[in-house]
């Protein structure tokens, strides 16, 4: 156990009321393949002298004030009540690797809707399956963003090439330094050329930045509209209010981050991002066409919720001193939400789904729509409440079609309490659309979590196989491209 301190109970952020709200329950599950049987009391070990245990919000319970309102206060956790061995879930019959993969699926989809996380300990579990070995990490999202919580998690894992090195994710771009630019035109080609450039310079600035006020105002009015009467038409994957009760199945897409390079380089400009929005695209008017043939209209619009992290990625080192120095800089939840829409197209060439899908990211990227998103939620829930700014989210998310969110994970095999780790896989739990996609990569493959309700899209594992084959597709496409250009 570890040692109680006395400190005052800390009122929690508004985004993390947001997620206490009931129609807004959200849970993190993160499983972590193994090798071997898991040695119980090592992991026991491992999470007890990490950084997990070192985080307030992991120590702490959820009590509410004379006022009704939440607060975290510090307690003593017994590990014993947040490490639980799973006896046989199912029983593997043969050594076939998605009979042990659907085993694991099954399970987290059982937690997924009937399996709260109790208030009488901090909000936070690690259930443990022997056969096949695997540990399932729940976290409640009050606790932090799913970037936060992935780093502490990963603070508890070690390099396996160097058993003493502590992972991290690698999330953010480098910014171009634009120091001396000024001077450098005013030089150029004499003072009166250096002028005239800087005007010009300074305009495109002024430009620029009325363009990310104007595409800003329009994707965030488009996001209040969705919150009122704006929907999706209504298509076979169709979720909506109260889905989010409904029974669900868990079925992963198994990618390649290096087929996603070959289809990023065939494209001008592109990223990883691009190639994904695409592939999704492409899979989802693959599975409508089956599903629904002739029913939907060319370029009929399917909208999804993407998250965006606001926050910089820390090493262990700067993360632990944050830890202890009680900053609440590093603290709870900082992502916003955006739209991201996709249009069905059907015996369109493959390439053509990621051209399009940039097209849309390309314009998301001159707004501050997910920053005005986190910041907007934040001041309404101060000023309005959190009742109120918890149904505008919920409705945002129950007139959109799909969810989807994308980290990139380590790129070096990991080990966890000793044992090496074969895959890393996350899903988000809570949400009212029928599908949700979750990609984390991981030493060069991504696993794609998918969750259904299953009384809607009863075919998850076919939804799973179109995504994949539609990454097959643009890859053989770029790499007939290639081929003709060079």
């Amino acid at each position: 156990m570890t040692s109680r301190v006395k400190v005052s109970d800390e009122p929690l952020s508004p985004s993390g009321r947001l997620f206490l709200r009931p129609e807004m329950d959200t849970i993190i599950h993160c499983a972590l393949g193994v090798e071997y049987a898991m040695d119980v009391e090592a992991v026991k070990t491992t999470i007890r002298n990490s950084l997990m245990l070192k985080h307030p919000r992991f120590c702490s319970l959820l009590v509410h004030d004379k006022n009704g309102l939440e607060h975290w206060r510090r307690t003593e956790v017994d590990l014993d009540k947040h490490i639980l061995v799973v006896e046989n879930p199912a029983e593997a019959t043969n050594n076939d690797g998605s009979d042990i993969e659907k085993i694991v699926n099954d399970y987290i989809a059982g937690l997924s809707v009937s399996c709260p996380l109790s208030l009488d300990k901090p909000l936070w579990e690690v259930h443990i399956m022997w056969e096949p070995p695997c540990a399932v990490f729940r976290f409640h999202h009050a606790l932090g963003d799913g970037i936060d919580l992935m780093s502490i998690l990963l603070g508890s894992c070690r390099k396996v090439e160097d058993p003493e090195a502590v992972p991290i994710l690698d999330i953010g771009g480098s910014r171009k330094n634009r120091k001396g630019s000024f001077r450098k035109l005013w030089f150029q080609r004499g003072v009166l050329m250096g002028f005239l450039k800087m005007v010009l310079y300074t305009l495109n600035i002024l430009m620029g930045f009325l363009k990310v006020v104007l595409y800003s105002l329009f994707f965030y009015l488009e996001m209040v509209l969705r919150s009122l009467w704006v929907r999706d038409r209504k298509t076979v994957i169709s979720g909506g209010e109260g889905v989010e009760l409904w029974p669900r199945e868990v079925v992963t897409a198994h990618l390649l981050i290096e087929d996603m390079k070959v289809v990023k380089k065939a494209i001008a400009n592109a990223t990883i991002n691009d190639v994904l929005l695409g592939m999704i695209s492409a899979g989802f008017s693959k599975y409508l066409d089956h599903r629904s043939p002739n029913s939907l209209k060319k370029n009929q619009r399917i909208t999804g919720v993407a998250t965006v992290n606001l926050r910089k990625q820390l090493g262990l080192e700067d993360l632990t001193k944050m830890i202890e120095s009680n900053s609440r800089a590093r603290k709870g939840n900082k992502f916003g939400i955006i739209l991201l829409p996709i249009y069905y197209a059907k015996d369109v060439e493959p390439l053509q789904h990621v051209k399009r899908a940039k097209a849309t990211l390309d314009l998301k990227k001159k707004s501050l729509e997910g920053y005005f998103s986190y910041k907007v939620a934040d001041l309404a829930i101060t000023l309005l409440g959190c009742k109120f700014v918890s149904s505008f989210n919920y409705r945002i998310h129950s007139n959109c079609s799909y969810v989807i969110s994308n980290v990139v994970g380590p790129k070096e095999k990991l080990t966890i309490a000793g044992n090496p780790i074969k895959y890393v896989r996350v899903n988000v739990t809570g949400l009212p659309q029928a599908v949700s996609m979750h990609m984390v990569s991981y030493a060069g493959q991504a696993d794609m979590q998918i969750v259904v309700a299953k009384d809607i899209i009863p075919d998850p594992k076919f939804f799973a196989k179109c995504i994949e084959d539609s990454l097959l597709e643009m890859k053989e496409a770029a790499l007939a491209a290639v081929k003709l250009g060079g």
